[in-house]
C-alpha cells in the first residue's frame, strides 16, 4: 500500500519571485519586506497587501500570539526555521521519517495574493511564470516523490496553454486553478474549453485549493470581519466555492466531454459531499421534471462524473471513515504540513489513529495514497488497490 500525502506546502523563499523574473520585469515582483519593527509584509509594488504568518505545523496558537504582539506594536521575535521548508532533499526526508511515499505539494505565498492582483493580470501572469520557473528549477531533486502544483489563471488563454505545456514538459502533474468565475464567464463556459481539452491531453489534473480568491457569497456578509484573509464566514463555507465550480462543470456536460479531465479540491474540507452528491441529484432530476426536458443530455448520472473523476481531501478531524461509508472511497487523507493549522507531524498513522471507525483493506488504501494516486495519474500506484 501507497501512502501519499495529498496536502503539503512548499514555503517559498520570500525573494522567489523577483529572483525568478528577468530584470526588465522584477517591478511586477510579489515581495516580502519587513516594516521598521521587523514584521514581514506581502506587498506589490510598494503597496502592503497582507502580514506574512510564520509557521511551525500543528501550532496555530503561536500564528494568533505574534499576530497580538504585531497589533500591539512590538517588535517581531526571531523566527523559528524549517529545515526542510522549500528543500526536496529534506522534505522528502520528512517523508521516510513519517512513513509516506509521495506527497502532491501546494505553494504557501501562491496562496495569498492571486485576487489582491486581479486588477493587474500582467503582474499575475509575471508572478505565476516566476514561481513555475522556481519549481521547474526543483524538480529534478524530487525524485518522483514530490509532486508539486503548478498555479494557473484563465484569464489568457494563448498564456495558460504555453505555461501548462512548459510545466507538463517538466515533469508537473498537477494545477492549482481558482474555483470562480474568470471575468464574468463559469468555469463550464465554452471558452474554456481549451483549457480542460489541454489538461486532459497533457495528463495534468485540475486542483481546487485553499487561496485568495474572490469570497463566494454577498461581500456584505463579510464585511463586519476585519480579517483580510481567513474570516469566519470563509472558513466556515470553505466547500462552496469549489463545489458550485465542480456542480458547474458536471451539469453543463463539462466532464463528459472530457471523460479523462481529474480534478482534486484539496483543503476545502470534505463532509459535505455526501449530501452534495444527494442534492446534486435530486436538483438536476428536479429540473428535468419541471422544465421537461434536462439542462444537459448526459449519460451517466451526475453523481457519477463526481464519482468517476473527483477525489477529495478530508481534513484529518472530519472522519473520512464515515463519509467513505456514506459517499463511497473518493477521500484522500493530507497533512497540510508545515502549516500551523495542520497536523503537527504529516504521519498517515497519526491520521487514521483519529478516525471514528476502522476501515477495510480496501478503503484504506484508497484514502491512504489509491485515490491521490489516481488523481496525479500515477496509473501504477493508483491500480495497486
Amino acid at each position: 500500500m501507497r501512502i501519499i500525502d495529498s496536502d503539503m506546502h512548499f514555503m517559498e523563499p520570500f525573494t522567489v519571485y523577483q529572483d525568478h523574473l528577468p530584470r526588465d520585469r522584477r517591478d511586477l515582483a510579489v515581495r516580502v519586506e519587513c516594516d521598521d519593527l521587523g514584521w514581514p509584509w506581502l506587498t506589490h509594488r510598494g503597496s502592503r497587501l497582507y502580514p506574512i504568518d510564520l509557521h511551525v505545523p500543528g501550532r496555530v496558537d503561536l500564528v494568533g500570539g505574534r499576530r497580538a504582539k504585531q497589533r500591539a506594536g512590538e517588535v517581531a521575535p526571531p523566527a523559528e526555521s524549517l529545515g526542510d521548508a522549500c528543500d526536496p532533499a529534506a522534505r522528502i526526508a520528512t517523508l521516510d521519517a513519517n512513513g509516506s511515499d509521495a506527497a502532491l505539494v501546494f505553494p504557501n505565498l501562491g496562496l495569498l495574493w492571486e485576487e489582491a492582483l486581479s486588477g493587474d493580470p500582467e503582474s499575475q501572469r509575471a508572478n505565476l511564470e516566476a514561481y513555475h520557473t522556481w519549481l521547474l528549477e526543483q524538480m529534478p531533486a524530487t525524485a518522483g516523490r514530490l509532486h508539486p502544483a503548478a498555479q494557473l489563471t484563465l484569464r489568457d488563454l494563448d498564456w495558460t496553454e504555453r505555461e501548462l505545456t512548459r510545466c507538463a514538459r517538466g515533469g508537473i502533474r498537477a494545477a492549482m486553478i481558482a474555483a470562480q468565475p474568470v471575468d464574468g464567464r463559469a468555469l463550464a463556459h465554452p471558452d474554456f474549453d481549451r483549457a480542460w481539452a489541454l489538461c486532459q491531453d497533457l495528463d495534468v489534473a485540475v486542483c481546487f485549493h485553499v487561496s485568495n480568491i474572490r469570497l463566494p457569497l454577498d461581500p456584505a456578509w463579510y464585511a463586519l470581519d476585519p480579517e483580510p484573509l481567513n474570516k469566519v464566514l470563509d472558513s466556515t463555507f470553505l466547500w462552496l466555492a469549489p463545489a458550485v465550480a465542480v456542480t458547474s462543470l458536471i451539469v453543463h456536460g463539462k466532464l463528459e466531454q472530457f471523460p479523462r479531465l481529474r480534478i482534486g479540491v484539496v483543503e476545502l474540507s470534505a463532509r459535505w459531499v455526501p449530501e452534495y452528491l444527494l442534492h446534486l441529484e435530486g436538483a438536476f432530476q428536479f429540473y428535468r421534471t419541471q422544465t421537461g426536458r434536462p439542462l444537459t443530455q448526459l449519460p451517466l448520472r451526475p453523481s457519477e462524473y463526481f464519482r468517476r473523476q473527483v477525489r477529495v481531501n478530508a481534513l484529518a478531524p472530519e472522519g473520512a471513515a464515515l463519509l467513505i461509508g456514506a459517499a463511497g472511497d473518493l477521500f484522500m487523507w493530507g497533512s497540510d504540513y508545515p502549516h500551523a493549522e495542520g497536523m503537527a507531524r504529516p504521519d498517515f498513522r497519526e491520521y487514521e489513529r483519529i478516525q471514528p471507525k476502522r476501515l477495510d483493506a480496501g478503503a484504506r488504501a484508497a484514502l491512504a495514497g489509491g485515490n491521490a494516486a489516481f488523481l496525479l495519474g500515477l496509473r501504477d500506484a493508483a491500480a495497486a488497490w
